[in-house]
C-alpha cells in the first residue's frame, strides 16, 4: 500500500486552509488525520544509511529528541501560520524562551529587555543571565529615549513581550526592530498574549518569535508546549544544535494534540477576541473598576501603537478594582463561572492576581514601578457565552 502526498501551493491559500491542510505528511496508509509517531528512536536499512543521516548527507530521522515526523508536521504548520521560514517546537513556552536567548549569547555579551516581563522571563533576565557573565539592561519599553540609549557595541540580543504580561503594555515592534538592525542585534518577540491571530511580529521586523503553545494555540488547557520561529538559517545553524544537545524536546503526543487544535485556531480566537472586547467595555463602565487595560480601548496608554500593529485586541485584559488587596480577593472568590488560575489562553475563562502569583518573584516596589498593584487582576477570556461572563463579573463586583 502506498499513498502519494499532495503538493499544495500554500502561497495561494488562505490562512484557515493552511491551518487545516498545512504540514500534513501522510504515511503509506493514507490516514486523514495526522499520525502520532510515539517512538523515541528510528531504525536504518544499513549502517551506511545511519552514517549518512547523522552527518547530514541524507534526509530522515535519527532520534525523537532531535526531530520526529509528528513534530515536523507541527513545525511546518506553525511556520505557515506565522509566515516564516522555519520553526522548532519544544517542551514548554519557557523552554522556547530560554533556548531562543541562550543559543545566541555568551559571556561578555549585552542583553536588553523591556522591564514588564512574565515572572519567569524576569528571572532569566535578572538572575540567570548575569550568572553567565552576560550584561543585562532593562528598559521602560514605552520610552523611545530609553531604547535608543540602551544599546552598546556588545549588544547581542533584545527580548520584548507585547502585549506584556500582565499589564498589556504595548511596545512598538517596528521601532525596536529598526534599532536592532542598526546595532546588529537580534530581536526576539514573545507573542504569547497576542497569538498569531492578533499580531504578526515578522511583518514588523522581528527576527525571532516565541510562543507557549500551551496557551491559545492548544487553547484547551491540555498540553505543555513551546515554539521558536525564525529564518531557516537561524533555526538550523544556531538554535537546533543548542536544542538537540540540551534536550527540551516536545512529546509527539503533545504535538499531535496541538496539531488538531490548530484546525480550529482561527474560529476559537475570533470568539475569544469578541468576548474580551465586550467584557473590557463592560468593566470600563463599571463604578467598582478603577482602570481597564485592553488594546482596543481608547483609554489604553499605547492605543495608537495597538491600532498600528495589532489586528484586534486579543483575548487577554487586565483591570484594577476600586479597593485594596482584600477587596480584590473577595471579588475573585465570589466568581462562580470564571476560575482562579495562573494559566491563560484556555477555552475556560481564567483570572489571577499577578502580584501574588505569576509575578510574586518580583519585589513589591518593583511591581509597583511596572504597574502591578495589589488591586490588579489579569483575565484570560474564554469561550463561554459572553453574557454569562459579564453577569458573573457583575455579581462578584457587587459583593465588594
Amino acid at each position: 500500500m502506498n499513498y502519494k502526498n499532495k503538493n499544495l501551493d500554500f502561497s495561494k491559500l488562505k490562512e484557515q486552509t493552511k491551518l487545516v491542510r498545512g504540514g500534513l505528511a501522510r504515511s503509506n496508509f493514507g490516514e486523514t488525520s495526522e499520525a502520532i509517531f510515539l517512538n523515541s528512536g528510528f531504525a536504518y536499512n544499513s549502517a551506511e544509511t545511519a552514517q549518512s543521516r547523522f552527518n547530514g548527507e541524507a534526509p530522515g530521522y535519527v532520534y525523537s529528541r532531535y526531530l520526529n515526523p509528528t513534530l515536523k508536521m507541527l513545525e511546518d504548520k506553525l511556520s505557515l501560520l506565522e509566515g516564516c521560514e522555519s520553526a522548532c517546537v519544544m517542551a514548554s513556552g519557557m523552554a522556547a524562551v530560554f533556548a531562543s536567548i541562550m543559543c545566541q549569547i555568551k559571556a561578555g555579551d549585552h542583553f536588553i529587555a523591556s522591564r514588564v516581563l512574565f515572572g519567569s522571563c524576569f528571572h532569566i533576565a535578572t538572575k540567570i543571565l548575569p550568572n553567565y557573565g552576560i550584561e543585562v539592561t532593562l528598559v521602560d519599553g514605552t520610552s523611545q529615549e530609553e531604547w535608543q540609549n540602551a544599546f552598546k557595541p556588545n549588544t547581542k540580543v533584545v527580548f520584548i513581550e507585547t502585549p506584556a504580561n500582565p499589564n498589556l503594555e504595548i511596545l512598538d515592534i517596528e521601532f525596536v526592530a529598526n534599532l536592532c538592525k542598526k546595532h546588529n542585534a537580534s530581536l526576539i518577540v514573545d507573542n504569547i498574549f497576542a497569538s498569531p491571530f492578533s499580531q504578526k511580529p515578522f511583518e514588523l521586523g522581528a527576527d525571532i518569535v516565541v510562543y507557549s503553545t500551551t496557551k491559545h494555540i492548544d487553547g484547551q488547557g491540555r498540553t505543555l508546549g513551546g515554539c521558536v520561529l525564525g529564518k531557516e538559517e537561524f533555526i538550523k545553524e544556531i538554535l537546533l544544535p543548542f536544542h538537540r544537545h540540551t534536550g527540551p524536546a516536545l512529546s509527539p503526543f503533545n504535538a499531535w494534540i496541538i496539531l488538531k487544535s490548530l484546525e480550529t485556531f482561527n474560529l476559537r480566537m475570533k470568539q475569544h477576541c469578541q468576548n474580551a472586547e465586550k467584557i473590557a467595555n463592560f468593566l470600563e463602565s463599571h463604578p467598582k473598576v478603577k482602570k481597564v487595560l485592553y488594546p482596543t480601548l481608547k483609554s489604553h496608554p499605547q492605543f495608537a501603537i495597538a491600532q498600528k500593529q495589532m489586528k484586534n485586541g486579543g483575548a487577554m485584559l487586565a483591570f484594577e478594582i476600586n479597593g485594596d488587596k482584600n477587596d480584590t480577593f473577595k471579588f475573585m472568590n465570589n466568581l462562580q463561572i470564571i476560575d482562579i488560575s495562573n494559566n491563560l489562553g484556555d477555552a475556560k475563562s481564567l483570572i489571577t492576581h499577578p502580584a501574588t502569583t505569576t509575578h510574586s518573584n518580583i519585589e513589591p516596589n518593583e511591581q509597583l514601578k511596572i504597574g502591578i498593584t495589589p488591586a490588579m487582576c489579569r483575565l484570560s477570556v474564554g469561550l463561554e457565552d459572553v453574557d454569562d461572563l459579564i453577569n458573573d463579573l457583575s455579581q462578584a463586583l457587587t459583593k465588594i
